[in-house]
């Protein structure tokens, strides 16, 4: 008896391609639209984080506030990730996306009527509850929505070129925030273009003509929210790799303390600012081309935990420098080694979860992943509130060499683990 086979979405001329072929997946017509929404959005989301730290800072002068940013957007990830990730697996992710998208556009116009009002910064933070809540809801759906739009095979280098594709938003973002403000002296603007470039990402997204169809829909219950937490819980692989991305990334974070590094350490005005926080990005758009050009990794495990090893020693090289050059160069570094890892995290848990559980387990891995982002932002702000950024940066790094150490004696598998594409 033949079993149902699921559809290719593949193009034939993405069929045709070489095995090899870097650029087959951009023949892929939903993955190109997909693509290119992301680019808007991404570049207006990274105008907005540097427009809002360098606000906060300038109106504040208080790293405690940089780091409340953080703690802000964690606590609707820890309220709504179960039901984000239900809602994933139960409705159609295309239309999910799209209203988030668009609640985030409207607390982005929130946002820069109370910046043009210089309103108290207690009403920033209710609309970064908003856009955090409406972000937890957006990173399930698209998270699990990019592998229904390629085949299996190209999956990979999908999300080699989605991780590019962000990354060189993540550059263009921060320094055209850094022109406009250095031009304006106005956030408010700001915000207002980030509004524009998630509606015109929610244009894109109903471009796409892949739907997502649910087989059957599961009522919502303790044991279904549940789900995803149970089967990362079951794949030591999957468990191992968020671990590892986790305390890292929560530990070795200095994003969050650019501002005091700009202005207190290096010296240097908000354009300067801006390719600091570009550096970043940078290195991981020149990574994610290397990576896109060559076959799948062959070693995927070892090379995860190298790539974390070298970003804690880059955050320790910048947290040490005085010369903004070489800050500009270990920011680089540590970009580079961080696309590693996401390429290689990312493949890994799309890849090993069955379709029906992507949407639960994809808001699992966010959670764990978000959590570390913003509680990183948190942990780097108040201890260089508390302590001074250098010590700040310097033991971010150093705590994620001890948690690589950690990750490769608890779980050996992962070092062990082969080709990315084996799966």
């Amino acid at each position: 008896m033949k079993t149902a086979e699921t559809p290719d979405p593949r193009t034939p001329a993405e069929i045709a391609a070489p095995p090899n072929d870097p650029y087959a997946v951009l023949r892929n017509r939903d993955f190109v639209w997909y693509l290119s929404g992301r680019l808007l959005a991404t570049t207006g989301q990274g105008m907005f984080v540097m427009a809002l730290g360098w606000e906060l800072y300038e109106r504040t002068n208080s790293a405690f506030v940089l780091g409340m940013v953080g703690l802000t957007q964690v606590v609707p990830m820890v309220f709504f990730t179960l039901p984000a990730g239900h809602l994933a697996d139960n409705c159609n992710r295309q239309r999910i996306i799209i209203i988030s998208t668009l609640v985030v556009a409207v607390a982005n116009l929130a946002l820069a009527a109370i910046s043009s009002a210089q309103a108290a910064v207690h009403y920033v933070y209710l609309c970064l509850l908003v856009t955090g809540s409406a972000r937890t809801f957006l990173w399930a759906a698209t998270a699990s929505f990019l592998p229904m739009l390629v085949a299996r095979r190209d999956f990979p280098r999908a999300v080699t070129w989605n991780s590019t594709v962000y990354q060189f938003s993540s550059i263009a973002g921060p320094a055209l925030a850094g022109i406009l403000l250095h031009a304006l002296h106005r956030a408010a603007w700001i915000y207002g273009l980030n509004a524009l470039a998630s509606v015109a990402f929610c244009g894109f997204i109903s471009r796409v003509r892949h739907a997502h169809v649910v087989p059957q829909r599961e009522k919502m219950s303790v044991a279904a929210l549940l789900t995803g937490f149970g089967f990362v819980f079951q794949n030591r692989i999957i468990l191992g790799i968020i671990t590892l991305d986790l305390f890292a990334v929560l530990l070795g974070g200095a994003t969050a303390i650019l501002p005091v590094y700009a202005k207190d350490i290096l010296r240097v005005g908000p354009q300067a600012l801006g390719w600091l926080q570009a550096a970043l990005p940078a290195g991981s758009i020149l990574c994610g081309f290397l990576l896109a050009h060559r076959p799948p990794l062959q070693r995927a495990g070892r090379a995860l935990m190298w790539a974390v090893a070298i970003y804690g020693v880059a955050t320790i090289g910048f947290g040490l420098s005085r010369w903004y050059w070489l800050s500009l160069l270990m920011l680089v570094t540590a970009g580079a080694a961080d696309n590693v890892s996401v390429v290689v995290r990312h493949t890994l848990v799309q890849m090993l979860t069955p379709d029906d559980k992507r949407g639960r387990v994809s808001a699992v891995n966010n959670l764990f992943i978000g959590t570390s982002n913003e509680l990183g932002e948190f942990e780097s702000g108040m201890m260089a509130h508390w302590f001074g950024p250098v010590f700040a940066a310097v033991s971010g790094g150093v705590g994620a060499l001890l948690v690589v150490l950690g990750v490769a004696w608890i779980w050996p598998e992962i070092r062990k683990y082969g080709r990315l594409d084996a799966h």
